[in-house]
């Protein structure tokens, strides 16, 4: 059902969860796993002028720091990338690309912290993607996960 899945990742707190049950169905029909960092092209370009490749270079190490993240939470083999563009477009070729069956990523990320409902990066990947899209919301630390006690994944 699942041969390759696509974990986006942001690094933020916000999409571990993601990260873990993306994890969880690689593990489940054994498939191969990608995940990917997207530089935010927007956030490079309204920086200072003086500032936009120390500004992209940062976003990059970020970017690597999240993927390191995601492979040391999985003893599988983790296939990682780093693009700049706009994130939901990325996401969505990158998708296409590895002919991913699934992408997987938080609804907030590091800009939607104080979003309601879902962040708005994860919303266009949601209604632009051409492949389904496995959004999975961060559990508040009262609330209890599938088996009834508090998730911390």
């Amino acid at each position: 059902m699942f041969d390759t899945i696509v974990i986006a990742t942001d690094g933020s707190e916000s999409v571990r969860r993601a990260v873990g049950v993306a994890l969880d169905l690689a593990d489940r029909f054994d498939a191969s796993v990608h995940a990917l960092y997207v530089v935010d092209a927007g956030e490079v370009e309204s920086s200072p002028d003086r500032l936009r490749e120390e500004m992209s270079e940062a976003l990059t190490e970020r970017g690597e720091r999240a993927l390191s993240e995601v492979e040391t939470e999985t003893d599988r083999a983790v296939t990682t990338a780093v693009r700049e563009g706009r994130p939901a477009t990325v996401v969505g070729d990158y998708a296409r690309e590895v002919d991913a069956d699934v992408v997987a990523m938080g609804t907030r990320g590091r800009h939607g912290e104080n979003r309601f409902l879902i962040g708005s990066v994860a919303e266009r990947v949601v209604r632009t993607c051409p492949v389904p899209v496995l959004t999975v919301r961060q559990l508040a630390e009262d609330e209890e996960g599938p088996t009834g006690t508090p998730e911390s994944v």
